[in-house]
């Protein structure tokens, strides 16, 4: 729930709102909760019953590494074998699947950390009127992207030392971000206004093909808002009973948080009309909603106050982020799925200093974008390697290897894999198609990369085929 609740929700509310032009795209919400808790439950099950570090590239090295395609590696030996040997090697293409994974997370973690980049520069324009310029790119403001970079290397800078000295700061920072959302939920509740939160435009609910995109794209930034539910499952090793621990901590921490978003969303669109802040592109009241609604309430100076509350509670949820997500690339790489160099340490502290620089420059290059094309793209990449991949490694690990055990079983089995299956697609097909085509080049691109490492490596496909003994 830590890393769950960051600056998302006082930040996505004005593009939720924008994406159905009104309070119903609220709804957004409702779908991606029907989402993400089927998917927590393949979460679950895989975690339960391989409780290690690693969480995803775990999953899918095991539920893809158990899958021979004999007859397709037949064909492709037939017509390559002068080239490669392409003999099956168990555990191969769960390797490639580990592997991409692993690529696909070093475009979608450092989008992550790029959003609360992009947001704390946002909220920061509030109460510091920087130098405007003239020149923007994607329609972002360049002040945006110098304050980004500020922040991106003061992030690197805090977590370039020892681990001991890191979670004094992630304490604090933590409980800046408890403060905040307190305070935004309290205030709501003692000023909220139904008839300004429930101001439905005419037609709200008529369906179309409109509707259906604008509902995508609001079950996206919900999708958004909930990531993280499955952050247990990546210190599995480190938990406590983790079959009875994992599956109840990803169930209790989406119902939780999803609740407290609601709350906070509700509490800001219960004082602030949508139509103020609606479209959010190229709307300044959009950047800093929660500001804007503590001045109406407060005045000036405890809008101020709250607003610097948020930029601590940006701060602590990119520094959370990019503390978990520099480890990541840095165990696959140790335990020989990714490129050798991720797994380097430093070598006076002790932390694996390459995966952190590369992680956090890409951040700070990934918040050059809009926050809208931030979240696209990093939901559009996790859903065909990740998410999607993770459903059918559930299914293929109880055909190939039944007797498991398996603390936790996915309750009716297999309709909440389907619900979620069928949930990441609409997702992922009502978005832009420029996206989508991102999304499948950068998927090639890890493929080639794959093979580059293979081959640098000796490994599948470029192993040297067995001598054929003397006969």
């Amino acid at each position: 729930m830590s890393n769950m609740i960051g600056i998302g929700p006082f930040l996505t509310i004005p593009l939720l709102i924008s994406a159905l032009g009104g309070p119903q795209a609220m709804l957004g919400w409702l779908v991606a909760l029907l989402i993400v808790i089927p998917d927590g439950m393949v979460w679950s099950e895989l975690g339960a019953a391989m409780p290690g570090s690693g969480g995803s590239y775990v999953y899918l090295r095991e539920g893809f590494g158990r899958v021979t395609f004999r007859r397709l590696m037949a064909f492709l030996r037939r017509r390559f074998a002068l080239r490669l040997n392409l003999r099956f090697e168990r555990g191969a293409f769960g390797r490639l699947m580990a592997f991409l994974f692993i690529w696909q997370f070093i475009i979608s973690g450092p989008l992550e950390i790029a959003s609360g980049y992009i947001g704390f520069a946002q909220y920061l324009d509030y109460i510091w009127k920087a130098p405007q310029f003239s020149m923007a790119i994607g329609g972002v403001s360049i002040n945006i992207f110098s304050v980004a970079i500020v922040v991106g290397l003061i992030n690197i800078a805090l977590l370039y030392r020892q681990i001991k000295h890191v979670g004094k700061i992630t304490v604090s920072l933590w409980v800046g971000t408890l403060l905040t959302t307190g305070a935004v939920i309290l205030t709501g509740a003692a000023h909220f206004d139904p008839k300004i939160a429930f101001d439905f435009p005419p037609g709200a609910f008529n369906f179309s093909t409109g509707f259906l995109f604008g509902l995508g794209a609001a079950s996206r930034i919900g999708v958004y808002d909930y990531l993280g539910y499955y952050d247990v499952c990546y210190i599995g090793d480190e938990v406590k009973n983790p079959g009875r621990t994992i599956p109840r901590s990803v169930i209790i921490s989406v119902i939780a948080v999803a609740a407290i978003y609601i709350a906070i969303n509700l509490s800001i669109i219960g004082v602030v009309s949508w139509r103020e802040f609606t479209p959010a592109e190229g709307n300044q009241s959009a950047q800093f909603i929660v500001s804007l609604m503590m001045e109406r309430i407060y005045g000036l100076k405890v809008a101020k106050i709250v607003t610097v509350m948020i930029l601590w509670t940006a701060l602590g949820s990119c520094f959370a982020l990019l503390l978990g997500y520099s480890r990541i690339p840095f165990a696959a790489a140790r335990d020989g799925y990714f490129f050798k160099v991720f797994s380097r340490l430093h070598p006076k502290h002790n932390f694996p200093h390459v995966s952190l620089l590369v992680i956090g420059v890409v951040a700070i290059i990934c918040s050059f974008f809009s926050l809208g094309i931030v979240i696209d793209v990093l939901i559009a990449t996790r859903i065909i390697v990740q998410f999607a991949g993770q459903i059918f490694a559930v299914a293929l690990l109880r055909k190939n290897s039944p007797k498991m055990e398996r603390p936790y079983r996915i309750w009716f089995y297999p309709l909440p894999s389907l619900i979620a299956l069928a949930g990441w697609m609409f997702i992922y097909l009502t978005l832009d198609r420029k996206i989508i085509i991102f999304s499948l080049v950068a998927l090639a691109t890890g493929v080639v990369s794959f093979l580059a490492w293979s081959r640098g490596a000796s490994k599948w496909p470029f192993t040297a085929p067995s001598p054929i003994p003397n006969r």
